[in-house]
């Protein structure tokens, strides 16, 4: 019998706890067979009596073993079922360890009957509160969380319990160090996510503090950054970022210390004279929540997840701009195989994902040459020169939110150790960069360096419409619609053609056959006449529109930041692939570049913020070198069959089994849990997927970008 049986179903797990103690409880466990079936019992360790097994009395034997094997705790100071009176109303806890001088004091209250956090928590500090208990644990076997009950209204993170050789004062005033901070990661050992914290804090204090939510988990992540860096350059200093037993008043004037060094170290993020603005009670329950997280890892997931909740809720999707989950990104860089020496930029860049997977996927390629590996905190390490020469010279983005453009230039700082060419700009509006951003106060003080590599790039030093980039990746926005008639008239897409019924063709012009496709109208200045199938006559009529949705000028837009035999990849809803209203833009796009691939996205991809059915269209501008113009030519088409996410919008991660046949959380090299997608083999962990497909369709059709690759199939 496994007692993952007993639990299957439920949402109750075992994987917080090691494989000793659940084999030790497993061999403690007898059966019964009654009229209904299998009963499983075992002899309680604390009541000395046998007790039937349930999903939730197996989670609190096994944590019996914790307090008793992992912390000392005897068996003489622990009691469960303790009954707590809440006026007439009596309610029993799980279990409670006693004081060591008040026998009869609550020290340590364990909740596992709710087996959510935020209902455990809430009957956790009913409990606290009631007995006075200083201390509380949650836990469902798969996640758990420690309390500090500073007063009836606040409940501060724990890093740890004290064992019983300890006391509380000891564990709050343990200096760390980053390497205690490698091996304490909250993330890891509570399995939490980041955005799981922030929804914590939340509920508990930051709707309430009067502060927006987003400024200030934001300045508190930055100022962490910094402190981690300083550290993970540093190892033998002190990590500033905690709680090392002050009063609220000094941990606030500490942290806005630490934020100005962060400040001055990162410029043009916030300005100098920015100050944390949470009350000092209230920092201090979020230094206590946050202090434990390792936020750098080999790939900043941490906090790009983290940021990603933070912008959908302040304002992204109501712009209809969504974060393109981290597996598409990584596909889509895949495909593109970026190299070493070429541009690349995001034109509706949102928090910088591909940017930064971009670099990554650069940076991999050059350690491998170098033959270095990517250690788990690789984002935080110094790299070799040509690893952030990369990132300064040849990564760029611009966005037209600028809470977007702050995070993502966070995080482009960080990979470009202090340079970023991430910029506040208006894609579309180009003609208006100048006048509406360039020459306001501040900005160029704040993007200087990464608008004067970026005029570089111009095709022609007087207009800021064609540039000379190897790669664009993409997003755009799919709400809403340009209306600006001034805006418009700068895009040949803006334009309807619609034909005209002559009585004759008129003399002296050139006949062609059948009707025009739109770039052949585009063309047409009124020298040439259709003959439709009929026989009749028609002239082309242009008319610019009087609106046109965002993706269909971004499509234009990008294809002009490629120079002649550049790469693009931009995600659209699926209908501009099918609908028969679309059949102008997909024309436009075939007349001027060679249709790479269509990739369909599961429809789960995109939530929780939108249900859209999307795809990637990847394509390759025409050159008489890299990309000469054929007129017939093969398209490689897939379709993502697992859904990645659920129909709630929450990830599906894989799951292998351990020695004994449990089910566990497939972890990748890094220890990050891995997505269940089939977009590519994510480590060698999983099966190949659609990126290595398309490699060796590249490679077959002699694709300039894969041209050096093997085949290896």
């Amino acid at each position: 019998m496994k007692l993952t049986d007993i639990i299957k179903g439920t949402e109750y797990e075992l994987s917080l706890f090691s494989e000793n103690q659940i084999s030790e409880l497993a061999n403690r466990v007898t059966e019964r067979t009654t009229k209904k079936g299998v009963d499983y019992y075992l002899t309680c360790l604390v009541r000395k009596k046998e007790i039937k097994l349930t999903p939730e009395e197996i989670v609190r034997q096994l944590y019996l073993l914790v307090l008793t094997q992992d912390l000392g705790y005897p068996v003489s100071r622990i009691a469960l079922e303790f009954e707590v009176t809440f006026g007439r109303e009596k309610k029993r806890a799980d279990i409670v360890v006693f004081d060591k001088q008040q026998t009869t004091s609550p020290y340590i209250i364990v909740e596992l009957k709710k087996p959510k956090l935020k209902d455990g928590k809430e009957q956790l500090k009913s409990y606290c509160n009631a007995t006075g208990a200083p201390i509380g644990v949650w836990s469902n076997g798969r996640q758990i969380s420690y309390y500090h009950r500073k007063d009836p209204n606040y409940f501060e993170d724990l890093s740890m319990l004290p064992r019983a050789d300890q006391k509380l004062s000891d564990i709050l005033s343990e200096r760390w160090k980053i390497a205690d901070l490698i091996k304490k990661d909250k993330l890891v050992n509570e399995r939490k996510s980041l955005k799981d914290l922030i929804l914590e804090m939340e509920d508990e204090i930051l709707t309430s503090a009067g502060v927006d939510v987003f400024e200030e988990v934001f300045k508190l992540i930055f100022t962490k950054l910094y402190d981690e860096m300083e550290s993970g350059r540093k190892p033998d200093r002190n990590l500033e970022f905690r709680n090392y037993g002050y009063t609220e008043d000094e941990l606030y004037e500490l942290i806005q210390g630490l934020f100005d060094k962060a400040k001055e170290k990162w410029e043009g993020i916030f300005t100098p004279q920015e100050q944390i603005l949470l009350a000092p009670s209230h920092l201090s329950i979020c230094i206590a929540s946050l202090q434990d997280v390792k936020l750098f890892n080999s790939n900043l997931e941490v906090v790009d997840e983290a940021f990603e909740y933070l912008m959908s809720k302040s304002q992204k999707g109501e712009k209809g701009q969504y974060f393109t989950p981290r597996y598409v990104i990584d596909m889509c860089v895949k495909m593109l195989n970026p190299k070493a020496d070429e541009k690349m930029i995001d034109t509706a860049a949102g928090s910088c994902g591909f940017p930064v997977h971009t670099i990554f996927y650069v940076w991999q390629n050059i350690l491998e040459a170098k033959g270095l590996k990517r250690s788990h905190l690789f984002t935080l390490e110094k790299k070799p020169a040509e690893c952030t020469d990369y990132v300064q010279n040849n990564v760029f983005a611009i966005d037209f939110d600028e809470k977007a453009v702050r995070v993502a230039r966070t995080l482009n700082l960080i990979a470009g150790d202090g340079q970023t060419n991430v910029m506040h700009l208006n894609t579309l509006d180009y003609e208006r960069w100048e006048q509406d951003f360039v020459n306001k106060p501040g900005w160029l003080e704040t993007y200087s360096e990464g608008w004067f590599k970026f005029k570089k790039l111009r095709a022609d030093k007087n207009s800021y419409r064609d540039f000379k980039f190897d790669i664009v990746m993409a997003n755009p926005p799919f709400a809403g619609d340009e209306k600006q008639t001034r805006i418009l008239a700068k895009y040949e897409l803006a334009q309807s053609v619609s034909l005209e019924k002559l009585k004759n063709a008129p003399q002296g012009a050139m006949i062609a056959k059948g009707e025009p496709t739109f770039p052949e109208a585009l063309a047409n200045s009124g020298e040439t006449v259709y003959q439709m199938a009929d026989g009749t006559f028609r002239k082309t009529k242009l008319k610019q529109a009087s609106n046109m949705s965002r993706d269909v000028l971004f499509v234009e837009r990008n294809i002009d930041f490629l120079k002649p035999g550049g790469r693009m990849a931009i995600v659209l809803p699926q209908g501009r692939f099918n609908n028969s209203s679309d059949k102008a833009l997909r024309e436009y796009i075939a007349d001027r570049c060679r249709i790479l691939a269509v990739v369909g996205l599961h429809g789960n991809v995109f939530k929780p913020h939108t249900g859209t059915k999307t795809s990637v269209l990847f394509v390759q501008k025409w050159d008489d070198v890299l990309c000469p113009k054929v007129d017939d030519y093969n398209i490689f088409f897939a379709t993502m069959q697992e859904p990645s996410k659920d129909n709630s919008g929450d990830k599906i991660y894989r799951n292998t089994t351990d020695e004994d046949g449990n089910n566990v959380p497939l972890l990748d090299t890094h220890g990050h849990l891995i997505v269940k997608h089939d977009l590519f083999n994510h480590d060698g962990l999983t099966q190949d997927g659609i990126a290595e497909a398309f490699a060796e369709f590249a490679k077959k059709e002699g694709l300039s970008f894969f041209a050096d690759a093997p085949l290896t199939k």
